[in-house]
């Protein structure tokens, strides 16, 4: 939504007010609010309950912590599984990394008004490369693990960029510009494991 958009919406909401329909919506929303909780007593649902939209800024603080909580348990998992020199220093300088930008994703979330919580649960994606990367060892697994990271490192980079040009919250748009030359490194690190 742009912000015209929004300015217009505004005022119509304001114009709105202004001109007494306050009390018509104000008598329906009594009525919606007795039939709501008639219904609710019924059917035993919550129709108020509806799962919150999350904003741009939650969405991808949830997408960083994510991507980072990946990097972390794929590299953690390659220290274990490859035999390859490159790959476990790959891995270990994932690991810092990753664990610094979580660090500081966590200390501006915490100072934003109203502080963001980041959930580093995995994507349904993210999680199925894991357990096949699990599956594998030796040579198949250095294989597996370098596209892995290519392709988050890719998604990640796509991510940040974008929030970085068109992002709702400064600091967050701050950070994500400032996480671009390093991602853009780890890529280029991540496909040099090829």
């Amino acid at each position: 939504m742009t912000i015209r958009t929004l300015a217009l919406l505004t005022a119509a909401t304001i114009g709105l007010a202004a001109c007494g329909h306050s009390t018509s919506t104000a008598s329906n929303t009594s009525t919606d609010t007795t039939m709501t909780a008639d219904t609710n007593a019924t059917t035993g649902n919550d129709m108020n309950a509806a799962a919150p939209v999350p904003s741009g800024g939650q969405t991808f603080v949830n997408t960083a912590a994510a991507s980072d909580a990946f990097e972390i348990a794929t590299s953690k998992l390659a220290l274990d599984q490859s035999k390859s020199a490159s790959v476990k220093s790959f891995a270990k300088e994932m690991i810092k990394a990753h664990t610094g930008s979580t660090g500081k994703l966590k200390t501006i979330t915490a100072g934003l008004t109203p502080p963001l919580t980041p959930d580093p649960t995995l994507t349904s994606d993210q999680q199925s490369t894991l357990d096949g990367l699990k599956a594998k060892t030796g040579s198949d697994f250095d294989t597996a693990y370098a596209s892995a990271q290519v392709a988050a490192h890719q998604a990640a980079l796509d991510g940040l960029k974008s929030y970085g040009a068109t992002g709702d919250v400064p600091q967050l748009k701050d950070f994500a510009n400032g996480l671009v030359p390093i991602v853009t490194a780890h890529l280029n690190m991540a496909k040099a494991l090829k």
